[in-house]
């Protein structure tokens, strides 16, 4: 590879090491000397201050091979890292109201479940608004941003939990805080599409979603271990908070010195106006409700249902140490979620889809059916499948996006450029992203409304496997069944 700089040859780093950022470019061009990468076709990679790269285009081979699959890939684990804290701080209530009264507090149920879903609400509204802040501030810099702003829940809920006395209230604005983390996934994601070629979407967007989700599992792992050790029997909750704050620094400070903003991200309000006129928005935003919003409602109420359910295994005792094993579903829903995306890329994300659904709905019917049993490892077992049928429909249902808006948008009908389509692609995955989380404020409502009104959540769970028989009819009739008439072909 051939590389050209602007002023001194001798100054500065090239742009797959992670130091500080140089002026010049990476260029490759047919002329170029025996030995080099360079091709006709390739454009000039520029290297700007501020660590903005222009000219960047990931369809393009040559400069793929040369420095952007590096360079990307580079991008993509500090993504992930950050994306994982989001997570991690989105899902803390989740595991510290199951702890509460242990620690003075006295919360009514109803109470209980609006500290678990007020940062799922609040989370899934800020996606809207992050959706735009990388082509406006660059992926690089809102990264940093979006990472330290989790340090104003983290700390709050440290604030919040060392005293019983703090009023619902309070505690309700802080829970809604943590919908920070929430709205990262939006803007990593958006960030993301932009750095790889259609050909490798699917597994790239996998892995930064699956390393994200994998917040929520990691977090309800190690912060019961963490308020218990050395508590001598009791808890410390504060420590829920203050144990990430060290981590969400090294994530800002990883951002500002590894990753790159694109010159080539572009968007702006008219793009997600466009993106909301397309039907096909509204279509995959129901269908991501029923994968993603399944997976992150059911994270952030497993929990309590296994505490509700059978509460002699809401704590194991391991020495010293609290464990709950509801870190599991979280746990295989995230690692199923990038394969969810590579087998799309095989076999067609809507069929991945398809199977999804009809895996979720057959799973919490046999859960139903088989909870009078009050064998908790069952229980377990069908959970496990539940969030990892959620985990393989996220991967799938996600891929649909990109390859839906580049064959058959209204703007891909109308003769669009493959950038006016990725720009709208990136416009809507996230604008689904952030309908699709509602489902994380859902799932507990509905949970709740069902125990209140008949004591028992059972109802409740009928009425979401008539949500996944629904999805999966939408999905079949409309990039299944209309594929071919639609030209579609593999969706």
């Amino acid at each position: 590879m051939t590389v050209e700089r602007n002023g001194d040859a001798g100054a500065g780093n090239s742009p797959e090491t992670g130091s500080e950022p140089w002026h010049g470019s990476v260029a490759t061009s047919s002329s170029a000397q025996p030995g080099t990468t360079r091709t006709a076709d390739a454009p000039a990679l520029e290297i700007r201050p501020g660590r903005w790269i222009a000219n960047w285009d990931a369809e393009n081979k040559d400069q793929w091979e040369s420095a952007g699959r590096s360079i990307a890939r580079r991008n993509l684990n500090w993504s992930i890292f950050a994306e994982f804290l989001g997570f991690v701080v989105w899902q803390l209530w989740s595991i510290v109201v199951v702890q509460l009264p242990a620690a003075g507090f006295t919360f009514s149920t109803s109470e209980i479940f609006w500290l678990i879903s007020m940062p799922s609400l609040v989370g899934a509204t800020l996606r809207i608004p992050y959706t735009f802040m990388v082509p406006k501030f660059g992926g690089r810099n809102w990264t940093i941003v979006s990472a330290l702003l989790l340090l104003i829940p983290s700390t709050g809920l440290a604030l919040c939990v060392s005293n019983p006395e703090t009023p619902f209230g309070v505690m309700l604005l802080v829970a809604a805080l943590a919908g920070f983390g929430g709205g990262n996934f939006a803007s990593s994601m958006a960030n993301i599409t932009f750095f790889y070629p259609a050909r490798e979407k699917g597994w790239a967007l996998g892995l930064n979603a699956a390393g994200g989700n994998l917040g929520a599992a990691i977090a309800q792992l190690a912060v019961p271990i963490a308020i218990t050790v050395l508590a001598a029997g009791t808890v410390n909750l504060p420590v829920a908070g203050l144990m990430w704050v060290p981590l969400i620094l090294l994530a800002a400070f990883g951002a500002f010195k590894y990753m790159n903003n694109l010159t080539s991200a572009k968007g702006d309000v008219a793009g997600s106006v466009a993106a909301l006129k397309e039907p096909h928005l509204w279509v995959m935003a129901l269908l991501y409700i029923g994968t993603f919003g399944s997976f992150i409602g059911f994270a952030g109420v497993f929990p309590k249902l296994i505490k509700d359910y059978f509460p002699a295994f809401s704590s194991i005792g391991v020495g010293t140490v609290a464990l709950s094993l509801a870190f599991l579903g979280p746990l295989v829903g995230s690692l199923a979620r990038p394969y969810g995306g590579r087998m799309a890329d095989r076999m067609g994300g809507a069929r991945m889809t398809v199977t999804a659904f009809a895996s979720m709905a057959v799973i919490t019917l046999t859960m139903i059916w088989t909870l009078p049993l009050k064998n908790f490892w069952l229980f377990l077992a069908l959970f496990l499948m539940l969030f990892t049928a959620s985990g393989f429909g996220n991967g799938a249902t996600y891929r649909m996006i990109p390859v839906i808006f580049a064959t058959n948008s209204r703007a891909a009908r109308k003769g669009a450029s493959s950038v006016q389509t990725q720009r709208l692609a990136s416009s809507a995955l996230g604008l689904i992203s952030a309908i699709g989380a509602y489902g994380g404020f859902v799932i507990p409502q509905v949970l709740n409304a069902s125990n209140t009104a008949s004591g028992s959540y059972t109802p409740a769970f009928y009425g979401f496997v008539g949500a996944y028989v629904l999805m999966l009819a939408v999905c079949w009739f409309c990039y299944i069944r209309n594929a071919n008439r639609n030209a579609m072909g593999h969706v």
